[in-house]
């Protein structure tokens, strides 16, 4: 059964982590997938956290997709070049004439090594434009430029990848300030586009098992449950998941405008992970 047959998805920084299982998962349920990110094959990225090269590129997400039978297309793209964008969408228009999912889920706020214990007037600006210019703005753009050509479809669903536990500070002060910034864009576009039939959300996961993950962690996706620290993880196709049965919802107007994590959305549509688990929400 493939519940989104005929739906047309874009989803944002879909090389790895959760824009990849975003991706296939919307794939496998037989929506056709257009899958952005700096990314291909031959040119990766390079991660300073892990002094390497990242994991992943458009094209193998793409590929994946097409094995299994659905139909993807990688397409190149940097969130933080308003032309490239536009000619995203345009694209888009051309080849489909018509948007209905968009997942914004592009993020350049982990290129740095984030997670240093320090407190605000410690950390180096350069945390703003790290969580702001390629987070913030670049999902901010994409719909900038989406919501016209959805708006003109009468309907659809727009998701914001994000981090939520009821409110509490997440702990480092960008990365905070950022996620509530994506939570409260999700929001007011809700707003504004109730009378559009296009809701809004915000989708929280909890720990996942990213490429990054596994690799700081010196495992695998086939060895995690050896590490102790990695029990209560979950993996990137939870989380795409969740984006499919709410992009199947025919109700999903009523959860316009909230943030709403993985966990609480697996209870009420019963979907699992990967390993047959209802990972709960995650709690900071």
């Amino acid at each position: 059964m493939k519940p989104l047959l005929g739906k047309v998805a874009l989803v944002t920084g879909a090389s790895r982590g959760a824009g990849r299982g975003i991706a296939l998962e919307l794939g496998k349920a037989g929506a056709t997938v257009y899958v952005t990110g700096r990314s291909v094959r031959g040119n990766s990225t390079y991660n300073p956290a892990i002094q390497a090269n990242s994991p992943g590129t458009i094209d193998d997400t793409a590929d994946e997709i097409n094995a299994e039978g659905g139909t993807a297309f990688p397409v190149r793209c940097d969130h933080t070049n308003d032309t490239e964008v536009e000619a995203l969408i345009a694209r888009i228009r051309q080849e489909q004439g018509k948007l209905d999912i968009l997942v914004n889920n592009v993020w350049g706020g982990n290129e740095l090594a984030v997670w240093e214990p320090n407190p605000f007037w410690e950390l180096t600006l350069k945390h703003w434009d790290n969580m702001f210019t390629t987070g913030v703005r670049a999902q901010l753009a994409t719909n900038h430029y989406a919501i016209p050509f959805m708006r003109e479809n009468g309907g659809g669903l727009i998701l914001h990848t994000t981090s939520w536990d009821d409110d509490k500070y997440i702990g480092h002060f960008y990365y905070d300030l950022a996620k509530n910034a994506l939570n409260r864009m999700a929001y007011g576009l809700s707003l504004e586009l109730k009378e559009e039939n296009i809701a809004v959300v915000a989708v929280s996961p909890g720990w996942m098992r990213t490429e990054l993950v596994l690799k700081i962690f010196h495992t695998d996706e086939e060895h995690w449950q050896e590490v102790d620290d990695l029990k209560q993880t979950e993996s990137t196709h939870y989380v795409g998941r969740a984006v499919c049965a709410l992009a199947s919802d025919p109700n999903v107007m009523k959860k316009s405008g909230g943030v709403w994590p993985v966990g609480q959305l697996a209870e009420e549509y019963g979907f699992t992970d990967i390993d047959g688990r209802k990972v709960p929400v995650f709690r900071i």
